[in-house]
């Protein structure tokens, strides 16, 4: 039996990835039409030292920029933090498809940010997702394009 926090934490997560995937797809187009259903989603879950927390955010902050403005097949990568644990970080991962992610894993700013961070993570844990609702996911952050002006 499942408990309530464990299924209220999931379901969090699928409606996460669900909506950050639209708002991250318009910000950053693949060069051929998205396949909604040849996406990979996934969420890292890291827990950092500590002593290194300030320095690792900032190394993330310029990754996921990198990779949003240079790889057409990165459709959204969201970090976070828990708000009461600032070293438990969580990025929410999309990509075009499998091709799109193996390519990013090569790319020079991933492989920068995996080298001078390795020191700094404490551990790692990779989910893949599923969307349960893809055919609305590119309506659901319609409401943020007046924000974005």
């Amino acid at each position: 039996m499942m408990n309530s926090v464990y299924v209220w934490n999931l379901a969090f997560w699928l409606l996460a990835a669900a909506l950050v995937a639209s708002a991250c797809r318009q910000a950053a187009p693949a060069s051929k039409p998205l396949q909604v259903g040849d996406m990979m989603i996934r969420i890292a879950e890291l827990e950092i030292d500590s002593l290194y927390l300030e320095e690792y955010l900032a190394i993330l902050k310029e990754e996921a920029a990198a990779s949003l403005r240079l790889e057409p097949g990165v459709i959204c990568i969201y970090p976070m933090y828990q708000q009461q644990q600032p070293a438990q970080v969580r990025i929410l991962e999309i990509y075009a498809s499998r091709e799109a992610y193996e390519a990013h894993l090569k790319s020079p700013h991933f492989l920068k940010y995996k080298t001078s961070t390795l020191n700094m993570v404490k551990s790692l844990r990779l989910v893949d997702m599923q969307a349960i609702d893809a055919e609305s996911m590119p309506e659901i952050f319609l409401k943020l394009k007046p924000l974005n002006r």
